[in-house]
C-alpha cells in the first residue's frame, strides 16, 4: 500500500483529531498517498503534487515521488497502529478510498491484534468515490469533504452525484466544507439542496494553514453557521501546532 512518508517510515502518528465532529478525540492517523483531486490549497499536496505533474498549487513546489512515498503492507501498518493502543483510527490522505482492499485488510488485522479494544475507524474522503460494501461496513464514520470552486478543480471532477447520494443516505457520514470566502456560501447551499445533504450533519470550516488565517476567517464563518443552522468546525491542530506534519 502507498503511504505518505514521514522521516524514515510511513506517516502514522498518535495525536488528537483536529477537524470534524470528533475534533479533540485522541486518534492514530494513517496517511495514504495519492489523490484523484488536486486542490490548489491542499495542505497534504505531497501525496499527489509530484515532479512533472501539471497541477498548480499555492506553494508552487513539486515533490519527488520517491522521497515522499513509502510502501507498507497491511500487516506492517496494523502493527504500527496497534502499538498505540488507541481506539480511534483515522484513515486519511490523499484519498484513502483509492486503496480500499488494502485498508480493509489493515482494519481486520488491527481488530485481530487487539480484540478487546473497541476501535472506531474514521475515513476522511473527498466524496467522489462510493465505498465498496465490505469497506463501507467496516467504517464507523465517514468525514466527507466535497470540494468547492475555490479548490481549482473542475466541477465534473470534484462532485460525483452518485457518491454524494450514497453518503447522504448513510447515518455514519458527516459533511465538511472548506470555506475560503463568503462567496463560497451560496455554492455550499446549492450543493446541500441539489444533493439532499443533511444540514444536521454539515460542518463549515475556515480555510487556513496559520492561526492568522483562521483568526481572519473563523468569526464571520461562525456567524454564518449560526444563521444557516449549520455546525462550525475549527482546525484545532493548526491552533495547537501550526502547519506541521506528524502531530
Amino acid at each position: 500500500m502507498k503511504l505518505a512518508k514521514l522521516g524514515d517510515g510511513p506517516e502514522i502518528f498518535h495525536t488528537i483529531q483536529g477537524e470534524g465532529v470528533s475534533a479533540g478525540s485522541p486518534a492514530v492517523f494513517v496517511r495514504t498517498s495519492r489523490c484523484n483531486l488536486h486542490c490548489v490549497w491542499c495542505d497534504t499536496d505531497y501525496t499527489w503534487n509530484f515532479t512533472a505533474t501539471p497541477w498548480p498549487h499555492q506553494k508552487n513546489h513539486k515533490h519527488d515521488k520517491n522521497q515522499v512515498t513509502v510502501e507498507a503492507t497491511p500487516a506492517e501498518i496494523a502493527k504500527l497502529v496497534a502499538a498505540y493502543s488507541c481506539p480511534r483510527v483515522v484513515l486519511t490522505g490523499g484519498e484513502p478510498l483509492l486503496q480500499q482492499p488494502e485498508l480493509l485488510e489493515t482494519i481486520r488485522l488491527i481488530r485481530k491484534t487487539l480484540p478487546d479494544c473497541l476501535f472506531v475507524f474514521e475515513v476522511e474522503t473527498n466524496g467522489t468515490i462510493i465505498p465498496d460494501p465490505d469497506f463501507n461496513s467496516a467504517i464507523d464514520q465517514f468525514n466527507v469533504s466535497p470540494k468547492l470552486a475555490n479548490s481549482g478543480v473542475p466541477e465534473n471532477q470534484r462532485l460525483n452525484p452518485a457518491a454524494l447520494t450514497h453518503f447522504a443516505a448513510s447515518p455514519n457520514a458527516w459533511f465538511k466544507f472548506v470555506v475560503a470566502s463568503p462567496n463560497d456560501l451560496e455554492e455550499i447551499q446549492t450543493i446541500l439542496k441539489t444533493h439532499h445533504l443533511p444540514a444536521s450533519r454539515t460542518l463549515l470550516m475556515p480555510e487556513g494553514r496559520t492561526n492568522a488565517d483562521l483568526n481572519r476567517n473563523a468569526p464571520w464563518l461562525a456567524d454564518c453557521c449560526r444563521d444557516l443552522g449549520l455546525r462550525f468546525c475549527d482546525r484545532l491542530h493548526i491552533r495547537l501546532w501550526g502547519d506541521k506534519r506528524g502531530v
